[in-house]
């Protein structure tokens, strides 16, 4: 499997590359970025850093043994002990399972490194893929919404079961106690 890596200044090159490489397969599912994106890509990519800096966003690159890029899974608006979800997998490398194990590693990421709770998430109704990683990933539905003006479903996935377990006697350590034997 790939490496999820948080983004970086020096994941640009490859980014773009996944970016441009992947254009036409993204927009037959979500909306496209527009020319002004890629015309744009630097500055845009130092914004995503500030934000992610900020820690009102974390932005993932799923890094491939060539240390190419073959997706992109985010947190944002992170608040609240929650945040939004995204993600997108390169058409080489759809089916086979990636996008699900990406949503289930965020998942444990977002507990445990990001203290996250609870994460959202949106999929349309034609994009049948993300419908089923959501699910796969133990995204429940709690409503119906529009996404890019087509209707769509709204998820929220509780993350206490990714939280990582207290070791043996750190409550009594906590507490000022010693373990019992």
């Amino acid at each position: 499997m790939p490496e999820i890596q948080l983004l970086r200044p020096g994941h640009a090159p490859a980014l773009l590359a996944f970016e441009q490489e992947n254009r036409a397969y993204f927009a037959a599912a979500i909306p496209d970025r527009g020319d002004d994106y890629f015309a744009r890509f630097d500055e845009r990519h130092r914004a995503l850093l500030a934000e992610q800096e900020a820690g009102v966003c974390y932005f993932h690159v799923l890094v491939g043994a060539e240390d190419e890029v073959l997706g992109r899974i985010n947190l944002v608006d992170v608040a609240d002990g929650g945040a939004d979800l995204g993600y997108r997998i390169a058409e080489r490398a759809a089916g086979r399972g990636l996008a699900t194990w990406a949503v289930r590693k965020l998942c444990g990421l977002a507990a445990n490194r990001y203290g996250l709770t609870t994460l959202r998430a949106g999929a349309r109704l034609d994009n049948a893929a993300s419908r089923a990683v959501l699910a796969r990933s133990g995204f429940v539905i709690v409503g119906e919404r529009q996404l890019s003006g087509r209707p769509g479903l709204s998820y929220l996935r509780d993350l206490a079961d990714f939280a990582a377990p207290e070791a043996p006697g750190a409550a009594d350590r906590h507490a000022g106690r010693s373990p019992a034997p």
